[in-house]
């Protein structure tokens, strides 16, 4: 399953390795395909890929974090 979404991402996670989190612990490919942090918070349309009980894994992770996904 291919995923392409866009994260709002609170700035508390702005100085943290949030992608290289993901990457290693969720069998997940990541594809970054536009980003921009600023000191109030972030976002990034990120193309995810991998089974479906990995995303929904991954999409509980992001949700508990509140990271805002919209979905595209």
């Amino acid at each position: 399953m291919i995923k392409e979404v866009e994260l709002n991402i609170p700035i508390e996670y702005k100085d943290e390795p949030f992608f290289c989190y993901i990457i290693r612990n969720f069998d997940i490919t990541v594809r970054i395909i536009e980003a921009s942090f600023s000191t109030e918070m972030g976002w990034a349309i990120v193309s995810f890929e991998g089974k479906d009980k990995e995303m929904n894994r991954l999409f509980d992770f992001l949700k508990e974090k509140n990271i805002d996904v919209i979905y595209k």
